[in-house]
């Protein structure tokens, strides 16, 4: 176990007006997250057009985006607003933990499954995707992160620190948090790398075989489904905005970039990524747009 108690965060600034303006800027972003999620969700949930599998991942998804930034933003704006910077070494843990918990990485890889299996096999469509299947996929996608973050917070829990407390990030992340140690992290970066090759290389990988079969298919049959592609465009902007962050902080070699720049990085997919997300998947697409004007009009009491 480590003989250190607490960390100190930098944050993105230690100058004192950076900091209001972050605190104003992510107190926006992370209201924004959570109202347009959890609009989301529920104009899935209340609107029956939208209980199809696609619309499922897409609420559950909504919910991780919650979660994700939940974990970290709130804590941020605590330390900015009682000018603290300490955490815990639980709460550090807890961070790291809960982060790689969510499985969003797996969840994408379902949801480009899914527009394969809409496009590519329509006629079996309801059968494969049917709702026990799509609770299997949730259920996988949350036992993966649970496992992975189980065996590294292990590996986390057996550090010393020495102390050597400053993390110079706005949150407790696991490459952070490895640069300090004064053990021996060979095993820890064992973990890390095979964990994030199970997180965010398969998935890929999974994903890019879906849009390469679509692809494929809709060079052979011309025009007739190209309304059914526009569904995965959405898709395809959240998983290169995601994955194209993450993988850059995840499979990168060690010192290959500033805390700058690190730092950067974390806040598109921690932060930026999870309050666009509802704003890409509702302007792409006119079923949920739809659900959104209906349960405005429910809210003023206008009918039709």
């Amino acid at each position: 176990m480590a003989n250190t108690t607490e960390f100190i965060l930098l944050g993105l600034s230690e100058n004192l007006q950076v900091q209001v303006i972050v605190f104003q800027i992510f107190l926006f972003f992370y209201m924004s997250t959570v109202f347009g999620n959890v609009l989301l969700i529920v104009a899935v949930r209340t609107d029956r057009r939208l209980h199809h599998s696609m619309y499922f991942f897409l609420s559950n998804l909504s919910f991780l985006d919650i979660c994700y930034t939940s974990i970290i933003v709130p804590k941020m704006l605590m330390n900015i607003a009682m000018s603290s910077r300490n955490i815990s070494f639980a709460g550090c843990l807890l961070q790291v933990y809960f982060y790689l918990l969510m499985g969003e990485c797996v969840l994408l890889a379902f949801m480009a499954y899914d527009r394969y299996v809409a496009i590519c096999n329509p006629l079996h469509y309801s059968l494969i995707m049917n709702p026990g299947s799509c609770v299997r996929m949730i259920c996988v996608s949350w036992i993966t992160g649970f496992t992975i973050s189980s065996i590294d917070i292990y590996f986390m829990c057996q550090l010393r620190f020495c102390g050597h407390t400053t993390i110079d990030h706005f949150f407790c992340e696991a490459p952070s948090l490895l640069q300090l140690s004064c053990s021996d992290i060979s095993a820890n970066n064992i973990v890390t790398f095979v964990g994030s090759s199970i997180l965010l290389v398969i998935p890929v990988c999974l994903i890019l075989y879906s849009y390469l079969k679509i692809f494929l298919v809709l060079v052979k049959i011309g025009s007739r489904r190209y309304k059914a592609f526009s569904t995965c465009v959405s898709h395809l902007i959240v998983v290169i905005i995601f994955y194209g962050t993450a993988t850059f902080m995840y499979m990168k070699p060690r010192h290959s970039s500033t805390e700058v720049t690190d730092k950067m990085v974390s806040v598109f997919y921690t932060v930026v990524t999870p309050m666009l997300n509802p704003l890409i998947y509702s302007l792409r697409n006119k079923d949920v747009r739809r659900a959104l004007g209906r349960s405005r009009c429910h809210r003023t009491g206008i009918t039709f």
